[in-house]
C-alpha cells in the first residue's frame, strides 16, 4: 500500500563514504521489520545524483546502526556510525558526515511478508528510491501495489534499541 500523509519532517543522512547502485540503509515505522532506501546514485533529470546520501525519512524512523541495535532518525548526527545495506545483504559500516532535516511531503509504504508488515514514511519525491527485489532502485513515484521490495524482517521486540525477548506490538 501507498499513501499520502501529508507534510512532516524527513531526515537525510550525508556519510563520508560514497554509495554503490542498489546500496542504502534500513529504516522503517517498527524496530522489527524494516526497508531498504536506496541511496541518491542514480541519474534524473531533477538534480545531480548524491551518491553519499540517503533520503532515509520521517524522523520517528528507526534504523538499523552497525551494532544490529536501532536507533530513530532524529538521533542520527555527524560523526556517528551508520550501516550500508547492498541489495544482497552485504553490509558495511560508514561515518555520518551531516544530517539535514526538512519539511517536505510524505508517503506511507507498507510490505507484507510471511504475515509481517514493514512500513515506512519516506518523501514523496522522484529522487527518492526503494531497492527492488533485482537490485534495481524504483523511485517512490514509480512504486504502485505488487511491486517487490526489499526489506529485512528480525523477531522479537526492541528496548532503546535493543532485541529483548518480549511481546510488543507495534502499529
Amino acid at each position: 500500500r501507498i499513501t499520502p500523509v501529508g507534510i512532516g519532517d524527513r531526515v537525510c543522512i550525508d556519510t563520508c563514504s560514497l554509495f554503490a547502485e542498489g546500496e542504502g540503509m534500513l529504516v522503517g515505522n517498527t524496530s522489527s521489520a524494516l526497508l531498504l532506501i536506496a541511496a541518491e546514485t542514480m541519474e534524473n533529470p531533477y538534480v545531480s545524483p548524491r551518491p553519499f546520501r540517503v533520503n532515509a525519512g520521517a524522523v520517528h524512523m528507526y534504523i538499523l546502526s552497525p551494532d544490529g541495535k536501532t536507533r530513530y532518525l532524529s538521533e542520527i548526527s555527524a560523526g556517528d556510525k551508520g550501516t550500508a545495506v547492498s541489495e544482497n545483504g552485504r553490509t558495511r559500516t560508514l561515518s555520518v558526515g551531516r544530517v539535514k532535516i526538512e519539511r517536505r511531503p510524505l508517503l506511507l509504504v507498507e510490505a507484507a511478508r510471511e504475515g509481517q508488515t514493514a512500513s515506512a514514511v519516506i518523501q514523496n519525491a522522484e529522487t527518492v528510491r526503494l531497492v527492488s527485489e533485482d537490485g534495481t532502485a524504483t523511485s517512490i513515484v514509480d512504486l504502485r501495489e505488487g511491486d517487490r521490495i526489499l526489506g529485512h524482517l528480525m523477531s522479537g521486540g526492541r528496548h532503546f534499541g535493543v532485541a529483548i525477548d518480549e511481546t510488543i506490538i507495534e502499529r
